[in-house]
Formats: C-alpha cells, sequence, structure tokens
C-alpha cells in the first residue's frame, strides 16, 4: 500500500512540473534592482539574445522537491545556436543505447573502435588520454563533462546514430530541439546524415558491431530568428556579405535544456516511463563528471593553464583563470560556447548552506554582426553577465527562507 501511495504521489508531482505556470516578472524586476550588473543588457535584450530560465526548488519534509520556475525574455522558438549544450542528451542517449542493446559483455568501458566508410570520415583505435590508452562511451563521457570535447561528442553521435538521437529527443517531449551535426569537422548536409561504423571489445573478443548508418529524414521546427548578422567568412574564411543561415544546425531550447536537467538531476520525481534508462552507476557517472573540475582529473589530464579549475563553469565564475571556487559549491553543468553565443544549463548546491536551485542561460556579443569571424566580445558582456547572473541568485538563494533543508547527500560525489 505504501509503494501504491509512493507512486501515485511521485506521479502528480510530475504532473504539477508540467502543468505550472511560469512566472516571466520575477525576473526582470531582480536584474533591475542591480543596474550596475545588467542594465546594459537588459536595455538590448534582443540584440544580445538573452534568455533566462531560473527554477527554486523546495523539498518537503520527506525530501521530495518541489518547483516553482522563473523565465525572463523566454522563446522556445526563437533560435539561438546551442553549441556544446546538445552533448549532454547525446550523452544520456549513448549511456541509454549501452543499456538497452542487453549484449553479455557489453558496457560503457567496453573499447569503442570507429571505422569509416564514408566522405571525410576519420577512424579511432586508440585514446592516449585513457588510463588503459583505449577509447571507450565512458571516457567519451569524461572528456565531453570536463572540457567539452567535440570529438568526443562526435563519436558518441555516431554510436547512437542521427536518427535515433532525434527519436530520442521526440519520446521525452523535447519538441524544440534536434541533433543534426557534428562539431568542428566542417560536417555538411551530406556527410552528417552518415555515420561510421563501430564496434566494441570486451577483453580483447568483439561483443557487438554496428555497421554505419544513413539518416534520410528531416526535423523541422518552426523557429525564427534562423538568419542573423550581416556577413559571414565561409569555410575557405572568404567574406560572404549576406547574413548567416543556421536552418540545418542543430536546436535546442532553454525550456528543452533545463527538463534534461531536471530529469537528469531528479529522476524520482518523473513516472518511470518518462526517466532516462540509465542505471545508477550511469548516474554515478555524469554526476561526478559534470561537477567535476578538470584539475581535478588524471585521466583525462589538462593542462591547467588552458584548462584551468573553473573553465567550464560560466555561471558564477565567469571565464576567471583566477578566481578560487568556493568550497562549499557544486555545479553540475553543460555549458556551450560558439557564434558570440554562451550558453549554461546548471544545477548548484551549496552543502554548507543547503542552496540548490536550477539556472539556465543564454548570452550573445556580436557587434560587429559577422559570424564565423571569431570576433566577437566575450570578455566584455557575455563572462561578465553569466558570472552576475549565478551570482545574483545565488545571493538571492542564500536569503530565501525555506520550511524544510534539503538533505544533499546524494550529490557529494568522490572526486
Amino acid at each position: 500500500m505504501k509503494t501504491i501511495l509512493s507512486v501515485t504521489l511521485l506521479s502528480l508531482i510530475s504532473i504539477k512540473i508540467h502543468a505550472q505556470k511560469i512566472d516571466t516578472t520575477y525576473l526582470e524586476k531582480l536584474l533591475r534592482s542591480h543596474p550596475d550588473k545588467f542594465s546594459h543588457i537588459l536595455n538590448h535584450p534582443q540584440r544580445n539574445q538573452v534568455q533566462i530560465r531560473y527554477t527554486q526548488i523546495d523539498r518537503d519534509k520527506d525530501n521530495v522537491p518541489h518547483f516553482k520556475t522563473y523565465s525572463y525574455n523566454l522563446d522556445d522558438h526563437r533560435y539561438f545556436f546551442p553549441a556544446s549544450t546538445v552533448k549532454l542528451p547525446t550523452l544520456i542517449f549513448a549511456l541509454e543505447k549501452i543499456n538497452k542493446l542487453k549484449i553479455s559483455g557489453l558496457n560503457k568501458e567496453s573499447t569503442m573502435i570507429t571505422g569509416a566508410d564514408f566522405d571525410k570520415q576519420t577512424t579511432v583505435e586508440k585514446d592516449s588520454t585513457a588510463q588503459n590508452g583505449l577509447p571507450s562511451i565512458a571516457h567519451y563521457i569524461r572528456k565531453v563533462l570536463l572540457v567539452s570535447d567535440n570529438d568526443a561528442y562526435n563519436r558518441l553521435y555516431e554510436f547512437v546514430g542521427r536518427a535515433e538521437l532525434n527519436q530520442r529527443l521526440k519520446d521525452y517531449g523535447l519538441t524544440t530541439s534536434r541533433i543534426l551535426n557534428r562539431y568542428a569537422v566542417k560536417d555538411t548536409e551530406l556527410t552528417s546524415r552518415h555515420t561510421n561504423p563501430v564496434s566494441f571489445y570486451t577483453n580483447g573478443k568483439m561483443v557487438y558491431d554496428q555497421p554505419g548508418k544513413f539518416d534520410p529524414a528531416n526535423y523541422p521546427i518552426e523557429l525564427s530568428n534562423l538568419v542573423m548578422g550581416k556577413a559571414y567568412l565561409d569555410s575557405s574564411d572568404r567574406l560572404v556579405n549576406k547574413p548567416f543561415n543556421m536552418t540545418n544546425r542543430n536546436a535546442f531550447s532553454m525550456t528543452d535544456q533545463q527538463e534534461v536537467m531536471k530529469k537528469l538531476i531528479f529522476p524520482e520525481v518523473f513516472p518511470l516511463k518518462e526517466r532516462f534508462q540509465l542505471m545508477p552507476d550511469d548516474y554515478n557517472l555524469i554526476y561526478t563528471y559534470m561537477s567535476k573540475y578538470p584539475t581535478e582529473s588524471d585521466y583525462p589530464k589538462y593542462d591547467p593553464k588552458e584548462n584551468w579549475t573553473t573553465s567550464a563553469k560560466f555561471l558564477f565564475y565567469g571565464a576567471d583563470s583566477t578566481v578560487t571556487p568556493n568550497p562549499d559549491i557544486r555545479i553540475f553543468n553543460k555549458y556551450g560556447d560558439s557564434y558570440g553565443f554562451i550558453i549554461d544549463n546548471s544545477y548548484f548546491v551549496d552543502f554548507k548552506n543547503k542552496v540548490e536551485f536550477l539556472l539556465t542561460a543564454i548570452v550573445q556579443s556580436n557587434d560587429d554582426e559577422i559570424y564565423n569571424d571569431g570576433k566577437y566580445e566575450y570578455k566584455e558582456v557575455c563572462y561578465p553577465f553569466m558570472k552576475n547572473l549565478g551570482q545574483v541568485i545565488y545571493e538571492t538563494e542564500l536569503k530565501r527562507k525555506k520550511k524544510y533543508l534539503p538533505d544533499l547527500t546524494k550529490y557529494k560525489m568522490k572526486y
């Protein structure tokens, strides 16, 4: 009887999550109360393409989380380039695929050998950053979460396949998102549809072989703002005096991003059929490397000058390489940066002060309106905005009174 009541309670919580009306005024008032930090952005919200989604979390006496969401300038049909944030659902779906295959000897640590059978495809047989020198799903995930490694993402994209990636997005109701392209390999419309053959080995024995695949489908979404700026540099670095068209690129809306994070961090509040099909050690892998600093990792090992402690934590820390992180705070996040866009999708935890919240935001600065030229005002506009936003929300949370303090033990990972 107790089990039935628990399931019913969680189902009702899930219904309430999806039915909740979002407050669209609170955030603007909060930001305008700090004109020294935000006035230059708030005066040009469309030019800087700002969107924010902030969710407060209140626990009940049984530690079950309840949510209240606030937004600023949120429009899930107004396109922004999501950059590396699409890597989070991709790695989740890669783990799901391993689990669903249910093949004896196949797991996320199995050696993954990538072949090639189409134009521009490349092979992978070794990985010098892994402790055993071999590539695997798990190690690619570590690299994606620690430093947003493009090649690691591309290999996961190839394993899951474009068609399955978009089917899984649809399955989870992520209707304003799509994953169409690899990154940093100059994918064309045709090459992005072809994914490499891959095979997996455990103890030297092949346990799974997947041929290359072709995805003929298109994934249209009704989006505005797909044509941006006044010019761009093409693949040969030639200036093209036409607006930059992003019609056939990845998309990942603010609402969908935070929904993925919420489902990942709080699976218990969703019905079983709506949860990601992950095992406990899958969650542990993701939680650990989402919140781990690159300087805490031995495999892979990174140069602290290039990947400093908080280099992946735009919200709250900006891109300040000199900052010392607060030892009581851990940020579970996936960021993205490209074409002048800075995006961060985060879950904050302060273990000492019992603070937790979800914060997802995007800002862009491209004063010359030329895309792909590498000239963006990240340091002057984007990083300070993200840092200030995270800190203002955090300070607000510190002052917010709660009836029941959360038990955050679940999120204390071993680093």
